[in-house]
């Protein structure tokens, strides 16, 4: 069981019996150890122990290029409605983030990745949020084992070739089944809007995902002037 020992705004991946070594001093993680816990360093520094979470898998798991973000993973839950003991076909699956976040909700998740090296740090990200029961990771183009995956609820995508995964996708979902796309361009989204008009989705929208995080100083309130609010472009659609 992976823990997070927390002091301040540090935070540290540890497994019980490893050791943490810093400025704050040292310390050996407990084989016993539990969430809430409180453990000393030799310099009498304190550090609380925490449970790993959905939003600490987005921080600390190894990246392999730029992760999902937590909102638009939410919105990608909210709108197909994963809930535990669904099945979840993922392509693209890159560090692993959205599809270890569907398995902690306690989905069973196949989810493809082409890249050889990709696919291995996701494993051992997945293996990590202790998952990997329920999720998955394999190596390959989802578009080249398409008659041998089955019936499936929900269907993930976050591809170039999305649209044309999309082509075939009342073959991988049950009736109702949810469909959720990612795209990081706007023509790359209109691709997916017209492959589920031709596949005869139902309820077909694509949204922009824009957040913005708020100010607030003696002068007043206003968003945030730093970052970027907009992240990419989403479809959801729904198997007749």
């Amino acid at each position: 069981m992976t823990i997070l020992l927390v002091h301040g705004d540090r935070e540290y991946l540890r497994d019980p019996g490893e050791e943490l070594q810093t400025d704050l001093g040292v310390l050996t993680v407990p084989e016993d150890v539990q969430p809430g816990d409180t453990l000393m360093t030799h310099l009498d520094e304190e550090f609380t122990v925490r449970r790993l979470r959905g939003p600490d898998l987005f921080h600390h798991f190894e990246r392999t290029g730029a992760p999902m973000l937590p909102r638009d993973i939410g919105l990608i839950v909210g709108e197909t409605g994963i809930s535990a003991g669904d099945r979840v076909l993922d392509a693209g699956t890159g560090t692993g983030v959205l599809a270890g976040y569907l398995g902690r909700i306690g989905a069973d998740v196949v989810t493809f990745e082409r890249k050889t090296d990709f696919a291995e740090v996701a494993r051992e990200n997945i293996e990590m949020a202790d998952v990997a029961d329920r999720v998955d990771v394999r190596t390959g183009d989802i578009t080249e084992n398409m008659d041998d995956l089955g019936e499936f609820d929900v269907l993930t995508l976050d591809t170039p070739d999305a649209a044309e995964v999309v082509a075939h996708a009342p073959d991988l979902l049950a009736d109702g089944g949810s469909l959720g796309v990612y795209a990081p361009f706007v023509e790359s989204a209109r691709d997916v809007e017209l492959a589920a008009r031709e596949a005869n989705f139902d309820n077909i929208r694509t949204m922009e995902t824009i957040q913005r995080e708020m100010d607030f100083d003696d002068r007043g309130t206003r968003p945030t002037t730093t970052g970027v609010g907009h992240t990419g472009y989403l479809l959801f659609a729904r198997n007749v």
